[in-house]
């Protein structure tokens, strides 16, 4: 098996720094060459999970405008310019919550779509959390701090209380990092 040779690589649409559109003639593994496969460049983002007691961590309940509905999600935002991953999710979480971290690391880092590409979501764990100030989200959330036991996660997943793709890899890796560990 082998990777696809990308032939030519148009770009279509440019709603920087949002999203960008190509259409791309490949050639398979086979020799096939396909002139209009489409992908799509967005911003990486982080998601994190975060502890704020043993058993319990930090989440947010807003509005989520891809998904249309009000929902449970995990602090998160995109990765700037020259920023880790790390240190996108100690922002963000100081940001979305008020809350710095003591200790922050990285989970895992995944394409959102095998197909298309659309960034990557990285998925961060944080521990050690003390209050520093009051949350100060952007301009465009309104978000609704809340703490949830561990064990209510699952069911919440299940239960279609967490709308977003990001958010529930987040708490499926948190929930399993939690095990390994130990917490």
């Amino acid at each position: 098996m082998k990777s696809w040779d990308v032939i030519d690589r148009n770009l279509l649409v440019d709603a920087s720094p949002y999203l960008k559109l190509h259409r791309e003639a490949v050639r398979l593994e086979n020799g096939t060459i396909v002139d209009d496969y489409y992908t799509i460049d967005q911003p990486d983002f982080v998601v994190v999970f975060a502890l704020v007691r043993p058993d319990t961590i930090l989440a947010i309940r807003h509005y989520k405008h891809g998904a249309k509905k009000i929902n449970l999600g995990l602090p998160a935002g995109y990765v700037e310019n020259e920023e880790s991953p790390v240190d996108a999710a100690r922002r963000e979480l100081l940001e979305e919550t008020g809350y710095r971290a003591e200790s922050v690391r990285l989970l895992g880092s995944y394409v959102v779509d095998g197909n298309r590409g659309c960034g990557h979501a990285h998925v961060a764990f944080a521990t050690g959390l003390t209050r520093q100030q009051d949350a100060d989200p952007d301009d465009l959330e309104t978000i609704v701090l809340e703490e949830i036991p561990l064990s209510d996660l699952p069911a919440l997943l299940a239960g279609g209380e967490v709308a977003t793709l990001g958010a529930a890899i987040g708490i499926a890796l948190g929930l399993l990092e939690v095990k390994n560990i130990g917490t």
